[in-house]
């Protein structure tokens, strides 16, 4: 198991590649609200995540190891309750939290790319400004 990635995945790596041809700068494996975030946003607070089909659970691609171990069964539970409290935490401090699945990336990062990018330009317009009030 030490030879499975857990940053710079193949997914992430297309998901990456298609936001930059955009023109998105972001940072990687940043930190805010105690999570490490695959890809941030930070001026625009908006947090993406690329969840492993087998490692968080898809629920179209999971396969549950053969045997009746009981560790893959409480290893999924824990991944997915930290996912959540750490989707609450950003969500709590204003981050606008994505999740996808690697296979949702793998079969079309540009279409993926495509709903960030909407969700960072519509952050960018951000709320309208007050108007003046005239005398």
């Amino acid at each position: 198991m030490a030879a499975i990635r857990s940053q710079d995945t193949k997914p992430e790596i297309l998901l990456r590649k298609a936001l930059w041809r955009r023109g998105a700068r972001y940072r990687l494996h940043y930190r805010a609200a105690s999570v490490r975030i695959d890809i941030a946003f930070p001026g625009s607070r908006v947090a993406v995540f690329v969840d492993g089909c087998f490692w968080h659970g898809c629920p179209e691609h999971y396969r549950k190891p053969p045997g009746e171990n009981p560790y893959w069964v409480a290893k999924l539970e824990r991944n997915r309750s930290r996912d959540a409290r750490n989707g609450q935490a950003l969500q709590e401090e204003g981050w606008l939290v994505f999740r996808f699945w690697e296979h949702e990336v793998l079969s079309d990062a540009n279409r993926v790319g495509q709903v960030v990018w909407e969700a960072l330009q519509n952050r960018a317009k951000g709320p309208p400004a007050p108007r003046a009030q005239l005398p």
